[in-house]
């Protein structure tokens, strides 16, 4: 039996409208899932079912990822969305099996993140505030957005999508709707908030209000919101400042946001919140961060390391 196309296109809209997963994510499982169907045609032929699909199967899928050349992250990441719509199916379909349950994981390296350490910050900074202050519009947007990344810990996405009423400079917090369409609200730094108002002043005065779509907080030249690629730009050009052959992006500032909230003593689940992360061990990869920052330490300075 040839597999129902409504069986995909209704785990699409369970993501879009139950589990509020973020577009990103919606396209990517319904791209992996779709994948592993069109391998299972290949597979078994044309008369297959979810429901006779074995491990074997599953594990020629992965085992085709893998020649086809896709990192290891991407794989198991295909591996989840599979596993995912499997339950899917037991839910909705009444299906008793889900093969990609007892599927290994592809093992993956644990990289630690780029960061900046306090010393770059505070030259990445000073670098923005004097291009600002001999600037415009632009400058002020640029240096407002920098602070912002660095204060919260957002994400490109999520900052590209604050909306004026997102942003309480009375309260110095940020309503910030992260993946999966959830809330949290995060607090902002003073310095964060002077930059806001500068680019506010700045963006008001030329009557960039982003009233075209929906009073957002970050717009271009003509006044429309800024998308996550025009900010990923603005801000890649700045920390080109530090570069030095190192691989720095936007990613980078919520590394060294997480990184120094647990130098400086954080509790790690109020650092799992202020990022939006569900799971806690999301937010312990920081905490190899500063263990080996204190590991190059000890054995610089202890006389007997």
């Amino acid at each position: 039996m040839t597999p129902s196309p409504p069986e995909i296109t209704e785990f699409v809209a369970f993501l879009e409208k139950e589990r509020n997963d973020s577009p990103h994510t919606v396209k990517a499982y319904a791209r992996d899932v779709a994948d592993f169907a069109a391998f299972c045609t290949r597979y078994y032929g044309a008369e297959w079912s979810f429901a006779a699909v074995d491990r074997l199967a599953i594990r020629g899928w992965l085992g085709a990822m893998q020649q086809r050349g896709l990192a290891k992250r991407s794989a198991a990441r295909a591996l989840s969305a599979l596993r995912t719509f499997y339950r899917f199916l037991n839910t909705t379909r009444g299906l008793e099996v889900n093969p990609a349950k007892a599927a290994r994981t592809p093992r993956l390296e644990r990289t630690l993140p780029e960061h900046l350490d306090r010393a770059e910050v505070e030259q990445l900074f000073a670098e923005a505030e004097r291009r600002a202050k001999a600037g415009g519009f632009t400058e002020a947007r640029d240096l407002a957005m920098l602070e912002l990344f660095y204060s919260t810990g957002i994400r490109l996405a999520e900052l590209a999508g604050l909306n004026e009423q997102d942003v309480d400079l009375v309260s110095d917090q940020v309503k910030v709707r992260g993946k999966g369409k959830k809330e949290r609200l995060v607090p902002v730094g003073s310095p964060a908030g002077r930059a806001l108002r500068r680019y506010y002043r700045q963006r008001d005065a030329l009557g960039r209000t982003g009233t075209r779509d929906g009073r957002a907080v970050f717009v271009g030249r003509r006044g429309r919101r800024l998308s996550p690629r025009g900010v990923q730009l603005a801000i890649k050009r700045l920390l080109g400042t530090l570069a030095r052959g190192r691989d720095l992006h936007v990613h980078s500032l919520r590394h060294s946001f997480a990184t120094h909230l647990l130098d400086a003593g954080a509790d790690l689940r109020a650092v799992q919140e202020l990022l939006g992360h569900a799971s806690l061990s999301t937010t312990q990869v920081y905490t190899h961060t500063s263990v080996e920052r204190l590991k190059k330490v000890y054995h610089q300075a202890h006389p007997r390391a």
